[in-house]
C-alpha cells in the first residue's frame, strides 16, 4: 500500500495554502443549529475523514457569528455563542485550512424594508419572493447589495477570523433582474432594454449576457481585493459549475482564482456517473494547471431537494471518486449540523482514504491523451444556464461513446485552443461547435495543415462567434465540403445507408442502413473524398402504409478526406452525438468510435480490453505512466443511486513502450501489488484483476 500519511506539515496561512487542501469537509448550518448541533462531533468528523480543509457557514443570508454589520441577520438562536468561530478554532487545532462560506442570494424583511433596491424584480417590476421560502426576498446580484453591503460582511469575517478564503454560494443571481438599477445601468452601457426572452438570436439577450459577465467579473475582482487587503494570503473563491467558466472573463480567473470549485454535487434524473469526471476535463479544458475541487453531497440531488437526507454509500463513493480519478480533489457537503443519519460518514472516510493513498503519486503527474474533444464554450455561452444541457447533447453523446469505446481523451475549450495545444493530440473532435470565429477556424485549419486529424459533426462552424449565421461553413475548405442549406429539423424517420466498404462502416454485417439524424445539413462533397455512408432521403413515418423510401441513397452522410499534408478529416453533417445521447443506439456508438479511430490513423494510444464499461484516463511524467481505470459497470450507471459496487471482470491494458524504453516496475496502486506483465508483438500487456471501483496501473520506464 502507498503511504497515505502527510510527510510534511501543510503550508498554513501562506499564499500556497490551497495546494495542500485536497480533502474538504463542508458544513452548511441551519438556523437552529447553534442550540442543537455538537461542534465537537464535527471536529471529530474532520479527524475521522482525514479532511485537511473545511468550508464553514459564516454569513450572508444568516450570520453564525456575532456580526456587527448593520442589517446582517444573525441567527436568532446564537445567544452569546459563536458557532462559526468554534468550528474555525477546532479545524485549526487539526492543522486544517479554513474557508468561510457566505450566501448572498436572499434577505430578511428588515433589510428589504430598509433597502427595497436590494430586492430582485421580475419582468413585471414586482419584487421577487423566494421561490422555496416566501417569507424572505431574492436579492439583485448586480447592484449595491453585493457590491456594497456584502463587501462589508466579507471584510468583517476576514478581519475577525482565522481563515484562508471567502467562498460565495448562489452569488451570481437568478436570471435577469428588472430592478430600476439594472434597467438604468444596462440601458446606459448597451443602449438597449433588458431582454424579455433568452432566445439565442435575440440581440438584447446577447448584450445582457456580456453585461452580466462584465458586472460579475468586476464584483469578483472587488471582493478578492477586499479580502487580500486584510489577509494578503487569502482569496475570494466563487462557487462554480463546469459551465461557470463561461460566466467570466478568463483573464479574471487566471489572476484572482488560485483554485476552482465545481458545485455539481451529484446526479439528478438520468445522469451517468461519468458526469463527475467530465467536470474535471471541462475545467482542465481552459485551465489545465489549476487545482479543481468537486463538491459531493452526502444526500440525493433530485429536483425535490431532500437536502437533509442521505444517499447510498456506493453512490457517494462513485461520484466522488470518478471526479478524483480525473484529477479533482474531493469535497463532501452536509446540510444541517444535526446528524439524524450517520450512514454517510464511513463511505466518505473510505473515499478520502483512497484519494490520500493515490495522491502522493498522481498529484505530480499531468493528464494526457491522444484524442481531444473540443469544449464548445463559444456556443454554449449563447444559451441560458437552464438551456445549456440541451445545447450540449452532441457533446454528451460523443463523450459517452468514447467511454464505451475505452478511448482515453482530454478536452480543450475552443476559447483556449491554440495550434501548440492542439498539436499535442493525434485527433481533435468537434461534436457540434456551432459558433466559431474566423480566428478559431484558422487555428483548426492550421492544425490540419500541419498534419493534424480532425473530426467535425452536425452544425459545427455554421455560425460566427456572436451567434450570427454564416453563408458557408467556417471549416468548409478543411472538411472539403460546400454547404447548400443550413440544418433543418427536427426530421423524423431518417436513415443513412452503408456505401462502399471502408473501416468507418465496419461492424454492421447484415445491415444495409442504420438510424440517421434529426437535424440534417445539406452539403456537397468536393472531389477526392470518400463517403462510406449516404443519406436515405427522409420519408413519412405515418400512415404506416407510407413508411417506405421514395429515392435511392445519394447525398453524403459521412465525408472523409486524406489531406496532402497527411492530416485526415471526417465530417458528419447531422446530429450524430445528440441522437446517440437520446437513443443510445449501439450503431451510433460504433460509428463514433470507427470515425475517431480511422481519423486518428490508429494513433489512439493505450487500449484496455475486457468485459464491462471502463472509464479510462492517462497521466504521465518524464519517467512514468499511470493508466487510471474507473469501473462504470453497474446497473445504476445511468441513473443513481448506485445500490452496490459491482466488481468488473479482469482487464488487460495494452500499449507500446516509448522508443528506447522498457517497462521497469509495474504496479497496481490500489491493490498495492506488482502487476503481471508480458510482451506480445512489441506491446506491453498488463493484467488487471477485477476491481470494484478504481484501479491504477503505474508503469515506471527504464
Amino acid at each position: 500500500m502507498l503511504d497515505a500519511k502527510q510527510k510534511d506539515k501543510p503550508a498554513l496561512r501562506t499564499s500556497d495554502w490551497y495546494k495542500s487542501a485536497t480533502r474538504w469537509t463542508q458544513l452548511t448550518l441551519a438556523e437552529d443549529d447553534p442550540v442543537k448541533f455538537d461542534p465537537d462531533q464535527w471536529i471529530e468528523i474532520f479527524r475521522r475523514t482525514g479532511s485537511n480543509a473545511t468550508c464553514l457557514s459564516a454569513g450572508g443570508y444568516i450570520a453564525y457569528y456575532p456580526s456587527k454589520v448593520p442589517l446582517h441577520y444573525v441567527s436568532k438562536h446564537i445567544g452569546d455563542s459563536d458557532p462559526f468561530g468554534r468550528l474555525v478554532d477546532g479545524a485549526r487545532s487539526l492543522d486544517m485550512h479554513v474557508m468561510a462560506r457566505v450566501d448572498p442570494h436572499a434577505i430578511h424583511q428588515d433589510a428589504a424594508d430598509a433597502h427595497p433596491e436590494w430586492i430582485a424584480r421580475d419582468k413585471d417590476g414586482q419584487p421577487r419572493r423566494h421561490w422555496a421560502y416566501p417569507d424572505v426576498w431574492v436579492t439583485c446580484a448586480y447592484g449595491d447589495y453585493n457590491n456594497v453591503f456584502m463587501l462589508e460582511v466579507i471584510k468583517e469575517i476576514t478581519r475577525d477570523y482565522d481563515i484562508d478564503a471567502i467562498f460565495a454560494n448562489r452569488w451570481q443571481g437568478h436570471g435577469i433582474c428588472y430592478c430600476e438599477s439594472c434597467q438604468t445601468r444596462f440601458r446606459s452601457e448597451s443602449g438597449m432594454d433588458l431582454p424579455v426572452s433568452t432566445d439565442v438570436d435575440n440581440p438584447n439577450w446577447q448584450a445582457w449576457q456580456q453585461w452580466r459577465r462584465k458586472t460579475l467579473t468586476n464584483m469578483v475582482i472587488a471582493w478578492d481585493k477586499a479580502v487580500k487587503a486584510i489577509k494578503p494570503h487569502a482569496s475570494f473563491i466563487p462557487n462554480m459549475g463546469g459551465a461557470s467558466l463561461m460566466e467570466f472573463d478568463l483573464a479574471l480567473i487566471e489572476k484572482h482564482c488560485p483554485f476552482l470549485v465545481v458545485d455539481h454535487q451529484g446526479r439528478r434524473g438520468l445522469e451517468p456517473v461519468w458526469m463527475s469526471g467530465r467536470n474535471a476535463k471541462r475545467m482542465r479544458a481552459t485551465f489545465p494547471d489549476r487545482p479543481t475541487i468537486l463538491i459531493t453531497s452526502v444526500g440525493p440531488e433530485e429536483a425535490h431537494r431532500w437536502k437533509d437526507s442521505v444517499t447510498s454509500g456506493a453512490e457517494i463513493q462513485s461520484w466522488m471518486m470518478n471526479g478524483a480519478a480525473h484529477g479533482m480533489f474531493p469535497w463532501f457537503t452536509k446540510f444541517n449540523g444535526v446528524l439524524p443519519d450517520e450512514r454517510w460518514i464511513e463511505p466518505v472516510a473510505e473515499g478520502f482514504a483512497l484519494q490520500a493513498q493515490l495522491e502522493p503519486i498522481l498529484s505530480g503527474m499531468s493528464a494526457t491523451a491522444d484524442i481531444c474533444l473540443i469544449e464548445p464554450s463559444t456556443t454554449l455561452k449563447q444559451f441560458s444556464p437552464e438551456e445549456r444541457r440541451v445545447a450540449e447533447a452532441d457533446d454528451l453523446g460523443f463523450y459517452h461513446a468514447m467511454i464505451e469505446a475505452r478511448l482515453p481523451f482530454e478536452m480543450i475549450s475552443d476559447e483556449a485552443m491554440t495550434l501548440e495545444k492542439l498539436s499535442a493530440f493525434s485527433v481533435v473532435v468537434l461534436s457540434n461547435a456551432v459558433c466559431l470565429s474566423d480566428a478559431q477556424c484558422a487555428v483548426l485549419s492550421d492544425y490540419v495543415a500541419h498534419g493534424g486529424n480532425l473530426v467535425a459533426a452536425s452544425e459545427t462552424a455554421t455560425r460566427y462567434a456572436d451567434g450570427s449565421l454564416r453563408n458557408e461553413l467556417g471549416l468548409a475548405d478543411v472538411l472539403n465540403v460546400k454547404m447548400r442549406a443550413h440544418a433543418r429539423g427536427p426530421v423524423k424517420n431518417t436513415y443513412v445507408a452503408l456505401g462502399d466498404a471502408h473501416p468507418v462502416n465496419e461492424g454492421y454485417e447484415g445491415a444495409k442502413r442504420i438510424i440517421g439524424g434529426t437535424r440534417l445539413l445539406d452539403v456537397q462533397a468536393k472531389d477526392g473524398v470518400k463517403s462510406p455512408f449516404l443519406f436515405v432521403p427522409d420519408f413519412p413515418d405515418l400512415p404506416m402504409e407510407e413508411v417506405y423510401p421514395r429515392e435511392e441513397p445519394h447525398a453524403p452522410a459521412v465525408i472523409l478526406h486524406q489531406g496532402a499534408g497527411g492530416g485526415r478529416t471526417a465530417y458528419v453533417p447531422w446530429n450524430l452525438g445528440a441522437v446517440f445521447w437520446e437513443v443510445l443506439a449501439p450503431d451510433h456508438a460504433r460509428l463514433i468510435s470507427n470515425i475517431i479511430s480511422w481519423t486518428a490513423g490508429g494513433k489512439t494510444g493505450v487500449r484496455v480490453e475486457g468485459d464491462g464499461i471502463i472509464d479510462v484516463s492517462l497521466r504521465r511524467d518524464e519517467r512514468t505512466l499511470a493508466v487510471v481505470l474507473f469501473n462504470l459497470t453497474n446497473p445504476m450507471m445511468m441513473k443513481g443511486p448506485v445500490r452496490k459496487l459491482q466488481p468488473c471482470a479482469d482487464q488487460i491494458v495494452k500499449l507500446k513502450p516509448p522508443v528506447g524504453r522498457t517497462a521497469g516496475d509495474v504496479r497496481l496502486l490500489v491493490d498495492g501489488k506488482p502487476a503481471k506483465t508480458r510482451m506480445v508483438d512489441h506491446q506491453l500487456e498488463v493484467v488487471v484483476p477485477g476491481f470494484e471501483l478504481l484501479e491504477v496501473v503505474h508503469i515506471t520506464w527504464s
